[in-house]
C-alpha cells in the first residue's frame, strides 16, 4: 500500500507540474504575441514602451502597459533581426543564451519563451524577436502546498491502513491463536495428568523389583524393559510440561529467581558426567572462571548445561574430546561446549532447536532421547534473558555457545 501511495503521489505531482507549466507557457505565448505588435513601434522609437499609454501602434489592438510588468514578475525583451537588444520592460531578465526559435525552458526559477516576429502573415519578412520571461515562484509555491498536502494525507492514510490492517489481521489470527492456546493448554494438561499414572506404574515396578523372589526368572527382563519405558515416558512428560509452561509464561523468569554461581553448577555437572565420559573413552575437560553469578533458577540452569553436555557425550565417538569453556565480558558470561563429535550438516543448523527434530544421519547414534533437549536448552536460555547458538561441521564436531547476563550485585 505504501508503494502504491508513493507511486500515486509521484504521478499526481508530475501531472500538476506539467499542468501548471502548460498554463504558464500559454500565458507567456499570449504575452509574447501582444509584445510582438509593438516591435515596429519600438524599432521606430525605443522610448515608446515608457509612455503611459495603452495604444502604441495603429492596428487597433489593445496593447499592454509594459511599465506594470514588474507587478507580475514578468519581463519582455525586443530584438531586431540581428538579435540586437532594442528595448526591455519588467524585472525578470534571464541570463541565458539567445534562442532564435520557438522555445520555452526553465533556469534559475525563470521560464522563458522566444518567438520570431514577421511583417505579416503573408509577408514572411523577419522583423526581429520577442523574448518573454516570468518567475516560477508562484508555481513552486503551489507545488510546495501540494507536497505538504500529500505528506499530511499520506501520513493519515498510512495510519489508517496500518490500523485497519492490524485490526483485520488480529481478527483473522484469532482462530489460530485460540487453536494454539488450546494446543498449549492440552499439552500442559495432558503432561500433568500423565504424571500420576506414570508415578503409580513406576512405584508398582519398584515394589515388584524389591521382592525378586516373587518374580519368575523369565519376567525379570520384561520388568526391566517396562521400567526403562516408564523412565523414558516420565522424562518426555517432564520435558513437555516444562516447554508448555515456558510457552504460557512467555519464557520469562519467575519472581523467585535468585543469584546462582554458574561455575559451581558446571563443576557439579562435569563431576557427575566424568565417569560416563571415561566409560565411553571420551576426554572431558573444563576451563571455568570462579565467582560468576547469574540471576535465575538453579534447577533450570542445571538442566540447560546438562542437556548440552549429555548431547555432546551422545554424539562424540570413542576417543573424542569435549571441552567446557567459560569466560566473562562486561555484562555477560559465555559458556561454550565444544566436542569432536559427528557434527551437523549446514542445512540442518537452523533446525537443531526445533522440538522433536532429528536429522537421520546426524542422530542415528542416539538411543532413547525425546528430541526435546536442545529445545528445552533454548527455552531456558531465553527465559534467563540470554542467547544460544551453534556452529558445527560434519565429521569435525560442534560448539554450542550460551550467553547469559551477569548478576553484579554480589
Amino acid at each position: 500500500m505504501m508503494l502504491v501511495m508513493t507511486l500515486s503521489s509521484v504521478v499526481l505531482y508530475n501531472f500538476f507540474f506539467y499542468s501548471l507549466t502548460q498554463q504558464l507557457d500559454s500565458q507567456l505565448l499570449t504575452l509574447a504575441d501582444a509584445a510582438a505588435h509593438n516591435l515596429s513601434a519600438i524599432q521606430a522609437d525605443r522610448t515608446a514602451i515608457h509612455r503611459k499609454i495603452q495604444i502604441i501602434d495603429d492596428d487597433g489592438d489593445l496593447d499592454i502597459p509594459w511599465q506594470d510588468l514588474r507587478l507580475y514578475h514578468q519581463s519582455v525583451e525586443w530584438f531586431d533581426a540581428d538579435k540586437k537588444l532594442l528595448a526591455k520592460a519588467g524585472e525578470q531578465f534571464p541570463q541565458v543564451p539567445f534562442v532564435s526559435s520557438f522555445h520555452s525552458w526553465q533556469q534559475n526559477g525563470i521560464r522563458t519563451l522566444t518567438i520570431p516576429v514577421y511583417a505579416s502573415e503573408t509577408n514572411q519578412q523577419l522583423l526581429g524577436y520577442v523574448r518573454v520571461s516570468t518567475s516560477m515562484v508562484g508555481i513552486q509555491k503551489e507545488l510546495n502546498r501540494l507536497l505538504m498536502s500529500l505528506g499530511i494525507t499520506g501520513v493519515l492514510e498510512i495510519a489508517l491502513i496500518a490500523g485497519t490492517g492490524w485490526w483485520l489481521t488480529s481478527k483473522a489470527l484469532q482462530p489460530i491463536e485460540r487453536s494454539f492456546l488450546q494446543l498449549q493448554q492440552f499439552t500442559a494438561d495432558a503432561s500433568h495428568e500423565l504424571r500420576s499414572p506414570l508415578t503409580a506404574m513406576k512405584t508398582t515396578v519398584e515394589v515388584m523389583q524389591s521382592h525378586p523372589e516373587r518374580i519368575h526368572s523369565d519376567d525379570i527382563k520384561k520388568i526391566a524393559l517396562i521400567e526403562s519405558a516408564i523412565q523414558q515416558m516420565t522424562h518426555l512428560v517432564e520435558d513437555l510440561l516444562l516447554l508448555a509452561r515456558s510457552d504460557v509464561a512467555s519464557v520469562s523468569l519467575s519472581k523467585t529467581a535468585i543469584p546462582i554461581p554458574v561455575d559451581e553448577i558446571l563443576f557439579d555437572l562435569i563431576d557427575r558426567l566424568q565417569p560416563q565420559a571415561e566409560s565411553q573413552g571420551i576426554t572431558l575437560e573444563a576451563d571455568l572462571r570462579d565467582e560468576v553469578w547469574v540471576k535465575g533458577d538453579a534447577h533450570q540452569l542445571q538442566r540447560l548445561f546438562g542437556n548440552l553436555l549429555e548431547n555432546a557425550l551422545q554424539y562424540t565417538p570413542h576417543g573424542g574430546f569435549i571441552r567446557v569453556k567459560m569466560f566473562k565480558t562486561d555484562s555477560f558470561m559465555v559458556t561454550e561446549v565444544t566436542d569432536t563429535g559427528i557434527g551437523i550438516a549446514p542445512e540442518h543448523l537452523p533446525l537443531v532447536f526445533n522440538r522433536f527434530w532429528r536429522a537421520e544421519k546426524a542422530r542415528s547414534r542416539r538411543q532413547g532421547g525425546s528430541g526435546l533437549g536442545l529445545a528445552i536448552a533454548q527455552a531456558i536460555t531465553y527465559a534467563h534473558g540470554g542467547e544460544i547458538s551453534v556452529t558445527s561441521k560434519l565429521g569435525v564436531g560442534s560448539c554450542f555457545r550460551v550467553k547469559l547476563p551477569v548478576f553484579h550485585n554480589i
